[in-house]
């Protein structure tokens, strides 16, 4: 009889030797981190990203709350999402800092919330922000008193005093002096700022709708119009899809050629722009000046969905080709890139590669000649506007298209439509070279209002039966 603990002995044998010759077993090294808090424990990517912060991060819940009326401290709340550009420079140089994370750890309750995953905190600390500061955005950075009222707080705050911003450091020592030397002052703002929030909320409950609310939000717009690049208002730009929907609508019912010319001149000009993936399709989130040329390079889902209903509208309204083109190509960039194994589309792609903004999506003279060649490298730069110097960092550029494509043919003597069949096999090529890059991160949380926007957008597309729909892989979505 063999004896009973052979086969365990066999297969105990026979694991050693596989791990032994496995070079993806033996050669991986095992990431060992310095710090892990309680935010490993979570699903949210962006929550994750914190997980190793020497920070004592703790998720929204009952125990954090619990744990802020125990020890009678403050609480830090920090609310952003993974795209975030300033949420990532807020955590290098504030949330992995040992020194910073000392003081965080010692005077107050720290919890991250991932504002896609509750949009109910975001809203309502959003609003805190923005009538204490005037101003709002993310990274949001609100103090909180164990009661869950805030009585400071701002967005994104470098480690030290720069930028004409307190640095995060001061904000920290001066919050914990407060709430020990001076709590009362900090309780009656709160106080105060609690009662005007739900003011604000209530309203006064007798407005009624009235065509005229419309005209004094057109009267608006027209005064906000930049009349050379499209838009509303300065730099930032930001694509402000309802405006454009109310500006088309009106033009519909009225008639007036200066509402259609508002729609139009802007959204040519995001077309033409770096906010829009001349490459691959799709928009970033806003421009960082006046042109739509340097964008804030994240995209989001809803963003996408509601401009590529913006753009069919406009479509429609205009018969314009080039608007049918933005349709398709932002639908089929969210199929390409957006969709998810188990069904749906990702949330967003982060702004951010390789530890630096944009680097996925810039380009050189030397980028352009390495993957298309002297002559067509050279004849892209002047079509995507890639100059010497560069329009963005490190003299590198974001694509755009702010030359007319006949003055462009006209420099190189070639006819229009040859230098567009050019530029499409360069436009081809640079997308598959630009795929070899590392890519940004993508946040994958399949957001349930999200989707129905994008999927709205791409019904509407084909129930009106337009040319933005000739092709069926736009609505062949997971579902």
């Amino acid at each position: 009889m063999r004896p009973t603990h052979e086969p365990t002995m066999h297969l105990a044998l026979t694991l050693a030797l596989c791990l032994a010759q496995d070079p993806a077993v033996t050669d991986d090294p095992i990431e060992v981190h310095a710090h892990t808090n309680a935010l490993i424990g979570e699903t949210s990517p962006y929550l994750l990203q914190h997980a190793h912060n020497p920070v004592d991060w703790m998720p929204w819940g009952p125990e954090a709350l619990e744990l802020a009326k125990s020890t009678d401290r403050p609480i830090f709340l920090s609310i952003g999402y993974s795209a975030c550009h300033w949420c990532h420079v807020m955590e290098k140089e504030s949330f992995e800092d040992e020194r910073i994370a000392a003081l965080m750890n010692e005077h107050f309750v720290c919890i991250k919330v991932d504002r896609e995953e509750r949009p109910d905190l975001d809203e309502l600390y959003m609003g805190a922000v923005q009538a204490m500061t005037g101003s709002g955005g993310w990274p949001m950075s609100v103090f909180l008193t164990p009661a869950l009222e805030p009585f400071y707080g701002g967005t994104y705050f470098p480690p030290t005093a720069r930028f004409g911003r307190p640095g995060f450091d001061d904000v920290l020592t001066t919050m914990n002096r407060y709430w020990n030397e001076e709590r009362d002052t900090l309780l009656g703002q709160a106080t105060k700022l609690v009662e005007h929030l739900e003011l604000a909320a209530r309203g006064e409950g007798t407005a009624t709708l009235a065509p005229d609310i419309l005209e004094r939000s057109l009267a608006d717009l027209r005064e906000r119009y930049d009349p050379t690049w499209g838009g509303f208002g300065a730099a930032p730009k930001f694509p402000h899809t309802a405006d454009l929907l109310l500006t088309l609508r009106h033009w519909k019912r009225t008639g007036d050629p200066a509402d259609l010319a508002m729609a139009t001149t802007t959204l040519d000009r995001m077309a033409e722009g770096g906010i829009f993936d001349q490459l691959a399709g799709g928009f970033s989130r806003y421009s960082t000046d006046e042109k739509w040329l340097i964008p804030h390079f994240e995209k989001m889902l809803y963003d996408n969905g509601l401009l590529a209903g913006v753009y069919l509208e406009a479509y429609q309204a205009t018969g314009k080709a080039a608007y049918a083109r933005v349709v398709r190509g932002t639908l089929d960039w969210t199929l390409r890139e957006m969709s998810t194994p188990g069904g749906g589309f990702a949330s967003s792609l982060d702004a951010d590669s390789e530890g630096e903004e944009g680097r996925f999506y810039v380009w050189d003279h030397e980028d352009l000649e390495a993957v298309l060649g002297e002559e067509l490298g050279a004849m892209a730069a002047d079509y995507f506007g890639v100059t010497e110097e560069g329009t963005f960092e490190d003299g590198k550029s974001a694509l755009w298209r702010n030359e007319p494509a006949a003055d462009v043919a006209k420099e190189w003597g070639v006819e229009v439509e040859e230098l567009e069949r050019q530029m499409e096999s360069a436009r081809m090529r640079l997308l598959a070279a630009r795929e070899l890059r590392e890519r940004p991160g993508k946040d994958d949380k399949v957001l349930a209002s999200w989707n129905v926007v994008r999927r709205t957008t791409c019904w509407s597309t084909c129930a009106r039966r337009t040319d933005a729909c000739s092709r069926p892989r736009a609505v062949d979505a997971p579902t």
